[in-house]
């Protein structure tokens, strides 16, 4: 499977730089890609790939699109929780989209990244991805989303990448890339409680230069 999703994406990435190179379209929304296209391309709608997708469009410089699809995320949490295998995205969500230049980027990126778990994911350790876990990985799903909402620097990469491994893992049944989802989502964590103390000792200070 992920093999023929990395040509149909390679091929679509090719396309689109021919399109931008040898016929410039008058309006430059042409070159851009939503993400209900980019799911068209997967062929499906399955949760783990909305997921992923989601998850991979947080990390993306647009402005205010982490907080926008942490709450997106927040529904998927709940949907898998409850073992739904397939999600419909809103049409606001859905019409979400990348410039010109992140269009070509995401498209080789994932690519990049079937290719490479089709080589190295494989059903293994298949008690972490036992359907009595769903709820479990729904609940981490969620505290991800709410580790993406807060505004904090680089603060969205570390649980992004902590949902795609969860994404692939799940895809692909390879319980050994869920474990890495969970190790770096603790990461995640333990960035986010690091700068949440940093945050209080700067007000303490702030607190003891003013004159009360």
């Amino acid at each position: 499977m992920s093999e023929r999703l990395a040509q149909s994406l390679r091929s679509a990435a090719h396309a689109h730089a021919a399109s931008a190179w040898t016929e410039p379209p008058t309006d430059p929304a042409d070159l851009r890609l939503n993400l209900a296209e980019l799911l068209q391309l997967h062929g499906d709608s399955s949760t783990a790939v909305v997921l992923m997708l989601m998850a991979l469009l947080t990390v993306v410089p647009i402005a205010g699109a982490g907080t926008v699809l942490s709450l997106g995320i927040l529904v998927i949490a709940w949907g898998w929780a409850r073992g739904r295998d397939s999600v419909d995205l809103p049409d606001r969500l859905g019409a979400l989209s990348l410039n010109e230049r992140w269009t070509g980027r995401c498209l080789h990126g994932l690519a990049w990244m079937y290719e490479r778990a089709n080589r190295w994911l494989r059903p293994r350790w298949l008690v972490l991805s036992h359907g009595a876990t769903r709820w479990g990985w729904g609940v981490w799903i969620a505290l991800m989303a709410g580790v993406i909402f807060l505004p904090l620097p680089l603060g969205n990469v570390l649980p992004s990448m902590s949902l795609i491994l969860l994404s692939l893992g799940w895809m692909f049944r390879d319980g050994m890339a869920l474990a890495a989802s969970a190790l770096t989502g603790w990461a995640a964590l333990a960035y986010t409680a690091s700068l949440a103390h940093l945050l209080v000792q700067l007000v303490d200070r702030a607190r003891g230069w003013l004159p009360i």
